[in-house]
C-alpha cells in the first residue's frame, strides 16, 4: 500500500467538453472536473515521433486514489503542463489507480 502522503502533487481532472462549429464539426474544449491528489513519477524524455514535433516527450506514472472515472480523452493538468492519459490499470485491489500518461516538455 502507497504511503498517502506521497499523493503530494495537485492535478485537476478535465474532462473533454465538444460543441458544433456552425459548419457540420465539433470544437473540443475542456471542463474541470475534479481536483484530486497524485503522485507523479516521470520516466526517461524521449523525442516526439509527431511530424511537427520540435519538442521533448515525457512520460510518467501518475498514481490517484481509486474511484475516479476515466477515458482516454480525459486529461490531468498541473498548472501549465497538460497529461494526456495512454492508459490505466487498478491497484492495491481498486484502492489506487496507476496511470500511464505523456506530456511534451
Amino acid at each position: 500500500m502507497i504511503d498517502p502522503g506521497r499523493l503530494s502533487t495537485r492535478l485537476t481532472l478535465e474532462a473533454p467538453v465538444e460543441s458544433g462549429d456552425g459548419q457540420g464539426g465539433v470544437v473540443r474544449s475542456y471542463a474541470a472536473q475534479a481536483v484530486v491528489w497524485a503522485l507523479v513519477v516521470p520516466h526517461a524524455a524521449r523525442e516526439g515521433v509527431d511530424a511537427d514535433a520540435d519538442r521533448a516527450m515525457l512520460r510518467v506514472t501518475i498514481t490517484l486514489r481509486g474511484g475516479v472515472q476515466l477515458t482516454r480523452a480525459h486529461r490531468l493538468i498541473d498548472g501549465a503542463r497538460i497529461y494526456r492519459i495512454v492508459s490505466w490499470r487498478p491497484r492495491e485491489g481498486g484502492a489506487l489507480i496507476e496511470i500511464d500518461a505523456e506530456t511534451r516538455l
